[in-house]
Order: C-alpha cells, then structure tokens, then sequence
C-alpha cells in the first residue's frame, strides 16, 4: 500500500508527463484534466491524492463510490466522476453520486436520467465503442449521432469518452474519436469540447491526440488492492 508521500510524488510525476505531452501538442497543461481512477482504492489513498492537490475523482462503480464519497464528504471542491458501466436501475444513486457520468451509451439510460433528474441538466459525455468489442460497453460510432439527437434537450452532453481495444495500437482509436467528436459537433452545433481517453498505459499518446481528460490509477496508487 503506498503511503501517502509516495501518492504525492506520483502525481507530480503523472502531472509532469501530462505537462509534457500537452507540450507537445501544442497545447497547455491546463487544457487535460486529470481524473484519479480509485476504483478499489480505500477513501485514505483518496484523501491523501487530495492533499496532494487533485479534485477530480472517478470512480467505476456506484455503491463503492457512494461509500467513499459519504466517508470523503468534507472534500467539498472535488468533482466526482463516474468512469464505469451506468446500469438504470442504479441511475438514482448515480446522479445522487456523481457530478459527471462519462458513460452515457443507451437511450434508454439516458431518458432514465433525464426523468430522474430533469433540472438542471446532468453533466455526461457519450461512451462510445471503437473496436465494437462484444466484451464493453459503449455504442457504436455510427449510432452517436442519433443518439445526441435524441437526449441533447434532456442533458448537458459536454463530449465523447473511450477505451481503446486491449493490445492494439491506441493511437488509432484516440484519433477516431476526436475526428468523430469534431465531425459531430459540426453537425449537431454542441461544443462537445470534452474528450476522455487515456488510461495510465496510454494518457501521454491520447493526449498527443486530442484529449481534455485521462483516467489514471495505477501510476498513482500501484496495482489494486485484491
């Protein structure tokens, strides 16, 4: 379990590489959030990522996150995202949760929302699954479209949100994305100015290629606790 210096000191070093690959796009470092990926992490790691200076959180699933949020409820200026699967039937404990939902893919999701939480409108970005991986979730690239059309007046959609197949060159798909989000936005007139990818393996790469969010852990807490 790593201590709560060595959790600071790997975030100075995540924020170094991020500042580094935004250079290199041409870009600021302010321009990529970091999103801390504590799925399974104990609420102390969290906290200590937080005296370290970070205020966006993602978590994977509702209950634990729930949880965690309700023990860490005196951290009053950090963002909590939701980066994992979004069941319906979990959607009221997810909107009580979670500031930003990353994983909108159904209309029937979204629709569920949309009446449990009419006003003012929740913050989500449209996962959307590149490799059409059986094995994720996630819709399909040809079906976003219809998708923003049918939920844009019932949510605040603020971008475009994937995982790249396991074992294959990710760049590709990091690039697919922000040519789809820019396609979009041109059609729909959203700004849709947020784009998630990048995980600890590939951040640097995904933010070479457009992106406005990664979602990291593992460089930050180690491998996850069993």
């Amino acid at each position: 379990m790593p201590t709560d210096d060595d959790i600071a000191r790997r975030l100075r070093e995540v924020r170094d590489r991020i500042a580094h690959a935004a250079a290199r796009s041409g870009r600021s470092p302010g321009a990529v959030r970091l999103v801390l990926a504590s799925k399974t992490q104990p609420a102390s790691a969290v906290r200590a990522a937080y005296r370290a200076g970070e205020r966006d959180l993602g978590e994977n699933y509702v209950q634990e996150a729930a949880a965690k949020r309700s023990e860490l409820e005196d951290l009053r200026d950090a963002t909590w995202h939701l980066i994992g699967h979004l069941q319906t039937n979990k959607a009221a404990l997810a909107l009580r949760t979670f500031d930003i939902i990353q994983t909108l893919d159904t209309w029937r999701l979204a629709d569920t929302i949309a009446r449990l939480h009419p006003a003012p409108k929740v913050r989500l970005l449209i996962e959307v699954n590149l490799g059409a991986e059986a094995s994720k979730t996630g819709t399909a690239a040809d079906q976003v479209e219809s998708l923003i059309d049918a939920v844009r007046d019932k949510t605040d959609i603020l971008g475009l949100m994937t995982i790249p197949p396991h074992r294959e060159d990710a760049r590709k798909y990091f690039a697919e994305l922000r040519m789809l989000r820019d396609r979009l936005a041109a059609h729909s007139g959203l700004a849709l100015s947020e784009l998630s990818m990048g995980m600890t393996g590939d951040f640097e790469v995904a933010i070479e290629e457009g992106a406005t969010m990664v979602r990291v852990g593992r460089a930050v807490f180690g491998e996850r606790p069993a």
